[in-house]
């Protein structure tokens, strides 16, 4: 029988503990039967097993959800002053709900009501060159001075920097991040951190609290950063890089795509340059971005001065290095399923009887350590 004691929190994160079923599979049951019917010992088991293809211990979860686990995930939530914010809460963002696998919870430090306003998401190189640090601050500045939230993933160099830029204006940063909310990534950004929150900012995961870095978040994270965003803008960026991976993510969430161009010396900037060549908007001001935009230079699209953060947030500090180790190890099962001819996504899946969601980071991982390359219609295998 359902349990009706149970809150709508604890059945989205029984939902979210499911294993190795994609988001939008979870999101369609939601919709097809209701979030705590999902959960019923005596309802639907029989259609869910049928119609779904779950496995047994995907109807398991269903049917017996660790609930213990999950009270320990709302204890450490709360212990780090996170709330959490569920797919059909009021507070939800609504961009995120257009992209194909939106997350099913979110934990949140701060100001909850920045979800829903206007963002920009800035991004690029961790070994930013002092120039490029410079422009993303003084470019970041002015979009927050025209009311744009800047959202970016609290990494070294360009992140960091466009932070910082949007920190001059209360209320007008978020920075996503690829742990859990009881740590801060890299270490050495926990001031910086704090300041997001003291300011009315936000910080905001996926990820359940106690969750170290991981090279497979990343790509996880960056889907989010564009996902909350109406645009991206990559400052600095070489032609394999995370911030690559975050606009090419805004295409697939047809989001538009801007770049900033440098010195044809500047390695840091082939990225940029590449993506101009492909039909990014190219960046010289502030204006070449406010202007695709109906809603810049409005006051009155969100009222900085009366918003204030859900909870003042404290930091504990990842113990550890301030860079994770980048190797990957590559999947061979995955890699095999990937030919040396186009290979759609769909039959990649297929082939790894992995989760869509699992294969896309991994794909990207892969991409990035040069094993595979995206092409039209699919991936094709390099080595």
């Amino acid at each position: 029988m359902i349990n009706n004691s149970k809150s709508n929190i604890e059945y989205w994160l029984a939902l979210k503990l499911v294993p190795r079923l994609a988001i939008h599979k979870k999101i369609a049951l939601v919709e097809t039967f209701g979030l705590t019917a999902l959960f019923s010992l005596d309802n639907k088991s029989t259609v869910l097993s049928s119609a779904n293809n779950l496995s047994v211990k995907q109807l398991h979860a269903f049917h017996q959800p660790d609930w213990l686990k999950i009270t320990h995930i709302i204890h450490a939530s709360a212990a780090c002053n996170s709330a959490i914010i569920c797919y059909d809460d009021t507070y939800y963002p609504q961009l995120l709900k257009q992209i194909y696998d939106p997350p099913l919870v979110i934990f949140m430090q701060g100001n909850p009501l920045l979800l829903n306003a206007p963002q920009m998401a800035v991004v690029g190189s961790r070994a930013a060159s002092v120039g490029g640090r410079d422009t993303a601050f003084k470019i970041c500045q002015q979009l927050a001075q025209h009311n744009f939230i800047i959202t970016s993933g609290l990494a070294l160099g360009i992140d960091a920097a466009a932070h910082r830029g949007a920190l001059s204006e209360p209320a007008s940063t978020i920075a996503v991040v690829a742990t859990g909310l009881d740590q801060v990534y890299p270490a050495r950004h926990h001031s910086l951190a704090q300041k997001i929150i003291d300011s009315s900012g936000a910080i905001i995961s996926e990820f359940v609290p106690g969750t170290q870095a991981r090279a497979g978040h990343f790509p996880k994270r960056n889907r989010l950063i564009s996902g909350l965003s109406l645009g991206v803008l990559v400052v600095e960026a070489e032609l394999k890089s995370g911030s690559l991976i975050t606009a090419r993510c805004a295409l697939e969430q047809n989001r538009d795509v801007f770049a900033i161009p440098s010195s044809i010396e500047n390695k840091q900037a082939k990225g940029c340059h590449w993506l101009i060549k492909q039909g990014a908007k190219l960046v010289e001001q502030c204006a070449d971005i406010i202007d695709e935009f109906a809603f810049a230079d409005k006051p009155s699209l969100h009222l900085k001065s009366e918003l204030k953060p859900l909870k003042s947030a404290t930091y504990s500090t990842h113990k550890g290095g301030d860079e994770i180790n980048q190797k990957v190890l590559c999947n061979d099962a995955l890699l095999d399923s990937v030919g040396f001819e186009i290979t759609p996504v769909d039959k990649v899946v297929l082939r790894s009887e992995l989760p869509v969601e699992e294969v896309l980071t991994r794909l990207t991982i892969l991409e990035l350590n040069g094993l595979v390359s995206a092409v039209p219609g699919g991936y094709i295998r390099t080595q």
